[in-house]
């Protein structure tokens, strides 16, 4: 089947009105595909879409692409270049009389495990924290590292929901869906927490704890930037660690340490606000959050005796 180089160019031609980026991947994925379909027994000549754009091509590639570990993520993106080129063969060419998309299904993206730290990327975190010498930032880290806060709670944690001294401590947070809760915090996080409001360069007029510079509050997009930059001061060898480490992946390693230090499953949902409109624990997904990885599982078979 020799490339039908002309209609394709008409197509992408069409899309003048998307953004740059979704016009440069449907054309890349429409090229992998029509060359693919050309290398298929008795596709040798000219192209014809009713013949060869059909459902079985389309079912077949996708699970080639999945047999070459190609992402779900990728699979839909090739669905939609290739949903959205025959709807143009067959609206403005009619060149075909059915879209080979429909109703072709792909699987469910898998469910991941949520984010567990090892030891060693753990240590990396901790030691750029400490390093820095910022009392913001110690008291940012600490409430997601060791109290498993989202970042909208620590965005939107205000000076009355603050309960700290130098011995005892405890916040009102839950910003998120209005889920709000009262918990008692580590010394690890109220240290810093308290240092931070004694010594720490904050607006003394703003009712947010973290204050900013350029708004009311420290936003949440400003705290993402904020643990970006602290990954950035990292050397090559701990980058290696914790470039994709995210802030909300503090909050999941907070519920697996949680469950290894013996909390049940019930507690870790209300510390971390997993709670039901009823304000019961929504066990589901907390568990989501301490589902076991397949690594823990494979050292642990070296316990198994005979």
């Amino acid at each position: 089947m020799r490339m039908p180089s002309t209609l394709l160019k008409e197509f992408i031609v069409s899309l003048g009105g998307k953004a740059g980026s979704t016009v440069e991947a449907y054309q890349r994925e429409l090229r992998h595909f029509l060359d693919w379909i050309s290398r298929r027994a008795g596709n040798s000549g000219p192209f014809n879409p009713q013949q060869q754009l059909t459902k079985t091509a389309l079912q077949t590639y996708m699970a080639y692409l999945q047999s070459e570990n190609h992402s779900i993520s990728h699979c839909a993106r090739v669905k939609s270049a290739v949903g959205a080129f025959a709807r143009w063969l067959i609206e403005e060419k009619e060149l075909l009389r059915r879209n080979p998309a429909r109703g072709v299904e792909l699987p469910p993206q898998p469910l991941l495990a949520p984010r567990e730290l090892s030891a060693d990327q753990r240590y990396v975190l901790r030691s750029l924290v400490e390093r820095q010498e910022d009392a913001r930032g110690e008291a940012l880290f600490a409430l997601g590292y060791w109290a498993g806060c989202r970042v909208s709670d620590v965005a939107w944690l205000r000076m009355e929901h603050l309960h700290i001294g130098p011995k005892v401590g405890w916040v009102h947070v839950g910003y998120k869906g209005g889920k709000t809760r009262d918990i008692d915090l580590l010394n690890s996080v109220r240290r810093p927490l308290y240092t931070y409001l004694q010594q720490g360069d904050r607006d003394q007029d703003s009712s947010f704890v973290f204050s900013s510079q350029r708004a009311a509050r420290f936003t949440e997009a400003g705290i993402h930037h904020w643990f970006r930059s602290l990954k950035a001061r990292a050397n090559k060898e701990e980058w290696s660690l914790i470039d994709d480490i995210t802030f909300h992946d503090l909050r999941h390693d907070f519920a697996h340490r949680a469950r290894a230090a013996g909390w049940t499953i019930e507690e870790v949902a209300y510390y971390l606000g997993h709670v039901t409109k009823k304000g019961t624990p929504a066990i589901q997904t907390t568990a989501r959050y301490t589902q076991v990885s397949r690594e823990r599982v494979k050292d642990k078979l070296r316990l198994i005796s005979g």
